[in-house]
């Protein structure tokens, strides 16, 4: 059995995309539908056990794939990386800036070191491994970033931290795709809404109970698939998006749209998702409340 992509299987054919986080989650699934669209996928994260058994799930189903331990908050450690990639697989066409994460706590919890951390993973990582793509490769053969937010669009209550690094990144996806144009050079983002991926699984008392509950706050009465976000970063990534560049694609089911004073309708049944990945996780949060 293999990906399901609604993509023509050679679209990326020779060429080599970085997939930061891929070893679980949306980065998962992302970097399994690159590959079977013949893409050599490199793996970037911190977890080596992880992006093995992700290596070696793309190799069993025909892909190729390689891995590299990295921790993209440190940049000596990215400029190694991206030369290391290079010198092995030769220029870089496409990255995706997955790798981030977060967790609940009110703002006035948060401490200064907390704050930090989640700014470096999710916001200044993604810089240092866009600038050194950019630098040792895509200013002299061109290519195309797809960048992670998140639905921030109102604020983010709850995780103000990640809030903060998904705003700045979501600026940063602007600027580089007008300062990094004349090389040929597209930048977009993705910014998720809730989505059914391992990531759930990772949260704990007061926010696990709401996550059920969360697709009735959903005018398409529904959580999203990782299969979804994978369509849209490979879409940005593509020739079809050739003259797409600085945008950023919301896949949240309009969950960020409207106000309190119009109230959604009562659930019908849901709007039909699309789940192309023969090896999609739904997390345990859910399974609970089937």
């Amino acid at each position: 059995m293999a990906f399901d992509s609604i993509f023509k299987a050679d679209l990326f054919q020779g060429q080599t995309l970085i997939v930061t986080g891929g070893g679980s989650g949306i980065g998962r699934c992302t970097a399994h539908e690159l590959a079977a669209l013949g893409a050599h996928v490199v793996l970037v994260g911190r977890k080596p056990e992880k992006l093995q058994r992700v290596t070696q799930e793309i190799t069993e189903d025909g892909g190729h794939a390689s891995w590299h331990a990295c921790d993209i908050r440190d940049e000596e450690a990215v400029k190694a990386l991206v030369s290391q990639i290079i010198e092995a697989h030769g220029p870089i066409q496409g990255l995706v800036n997955n790798a981030g994460g977060q967790y609940p706590s009110p703002l006035a919890s948060i401490n200064q070191k907390g704050f930090e951390t989640v700014l470096r993973t999710n916001l200044v990582g993604g810089f240092l491994m866009a600038r050194e793509v950019f630098n040792q490769s895509m200013s002299k053969h061109g290519g195309a970033i797809v960048n992670m937010l998140a639905d921030m669009w109102g604020g983010m209550p709850g995780m103000g931290h990640s809030g903060a690094a998904r705003a700045g990144m979501d600026n940063f996806t602007k600027t580089a795709a007008f300062e990094w144009g004349y090389a040929g050079v597209r930048v977009n983002a993705v910014a998720p809404g809730w989505i059914a991926s391992s990531g759930m699984d990772t949260y704990e008392g007061a926010f696990k109970a709401v996550i059920p509950t969360l697709r009735e706050h959903v005018p398409l009465k529904r959580i999203g698939t990782e299969s979804e976000v994978s369509a849209a970063i490979v879409f940005l990534l593509s020739p079809a998006a050739a003259f797409v560049s600085g945008s950023t694609l919301r896949i949240d089911g309009a969950a960020s749209l409207g106000s309190r004073a119009w109230p959604l309708h009562k659930a019908q049944p849901p709007s039909p998702s699309f789940n192309g990945f023969h090896r999609a996780y739904l997390p345990d949060v859910l399974k609970e409340g089937q």
